[in-house]
């Protein structure tokens, strides 16, 4: 894993992945965003068409697997390949086939693992080039998100994954409840904005550009992407296990580093926990100060695939820490100052930031 130079090229199609268990309200959701002028030149791909409900604002039929919304978006089908669908989007865009898009938003199904959609963007050569990820959002019912949350892993991979979290069915929750969901989401997630959906309805502008590239500034916006102080003092610390609460296995913290890291030291050690616990690295993201680099580093990561570095153009603030966050399941925060120590020892060896 190699520093690539940063090169100014043509801005790459921001995508944002919708997701949500099964009732979470995420259908309803995206309903209304499709009416949004805030969503205007947007392409949205999901599952089915029938599954949102698109009859009332349809405008016309393109081909087998896309229409024209009145809003101005194109809703496509991904049947089995998202590869695919991202492909044949790229290049009826670049044909004037279709009416020309700025965004992509793509839905999940209730069950799904937002991962893959994230190792798709971080993968596919044309999806590198031309696409980046904006972000993910994931939807939590008020109602039944916390038995959710209790009962099923891929509710809380959602939530713990998510850049943005919108509670929806808050009318039909008690505040206390609401109140009580929000604390747990924000001790699974605590840099993920929670924000609220009344009826099924949200401010759009809201919800995107939570990505590390800002195409409105065309620098990498470090500091809300990585939003590391969110995550002082919110490691979980829990006295027992209890199978039903599979947002107990999940932690998030944060690392703070004084002394600039090596980075062939640094990408060994990420290479290596990796390669032993990639399923369970469930993010990890950094904005490193790199011996020998007058610029900031930052690194992106999901499970066992990485996106290659990025040389930012300047550090966000005066702060020159290194700053490692991770979202991680049935592992602790101090296997990995461990194990990044033992990546640096000898002379100066490597130890956390007083306070980290």
């Amino acid at each position: 894993m190699t520093i690539p130079p940063r090169e100014d090229a043509e801005e790459p199609t921001p995508v944002s992945v919708l997701t949500g268990f099964l009732g979470s309200g995420k259908t309803t959701l995206l309903s209304h965003l499709l009416r949004s002028p805030d969503l205007a030149d947007t392409a949205v791909l999901i599952n089915e068409f029938g599954e949102v409900g698109l009859d009332h604002h349809l405008l016309r039929k393109l081909d087998e697997t896309t229409v024209l919304l009145d809003s101005g978006c194109l809703c496509c089908t991904v049947r089995d390949d998202l590869v695919g669908a991202l492909r044949e989007l790229f290049w009826k865009r670049r044909n004037a086939e279709i009416p020309a898009f700025r965004r992509i938003v793509v839905e999940t199904t209730g069950l799904a693992d937002p991962a893959p959609i994230v190792h798709t963007l971080m993968r596919d050569p044309l999806a590198q080039h031309v696409y980046r990820l904006d972000g993910v959002i994931a939807t939590v019912d008020a109602v039944t998100g916390p038995a959710t949350l209790d009962r099923h892993a891929e509710a809380v991979k959602q939530a713990a994954m998510a850049d943005r979290l919108v509670l929806t069915k808050t009318d039909l929750a008690e505040p206390a409840a609401v109140a009580a969901l929000s604390g747990r989401l924000r001790h699974l997630n605590p840099a993920a904005p929670i924000l609220i959906a009344r009826h099924g309805v949200i401010d759009a502008a809201g919800l995107f550009d939570a990505g590390l590239y800002d195409p409105k500034t065309k620098t990498l916006d470090a500091q809300r992407w990585l939003n590391a102080e969110a995550y002082a003092g919110h490691e979980h610390h829990h006295d027992h296990h209890d199978v039903n609460r599979h947002d107990d296995r999940i932690r998030a913290f944060c690392l703070f580093y004084d002394r600039p890291l090596d980075w062939e030291r640094f990408a060994a050690w990420v290479e290596t926990i990796v390669l032993a616990h990639g399923p369970n690295i469930l993010r990890l993201k950094g904005l490193l100060n790199v011996a020998g680099e007058a610029r900031p580093v930052a690194v992106h990561g999901v499970q066992h695939l990485f996106h290659p570095p990025a040389q930012l153009e300047a550090w966000p603030d005066e702060d020159r820490r290194s700053r490692i966050v991770l979202i991680v399941r049935d592992l602790e925060r101090a296997f990995f100052e461990r194990t990044l120590a033992s990546f640096n020892e000898g002379p100066g060896a490597l130890a956390p930031a007083a306070g980290a």
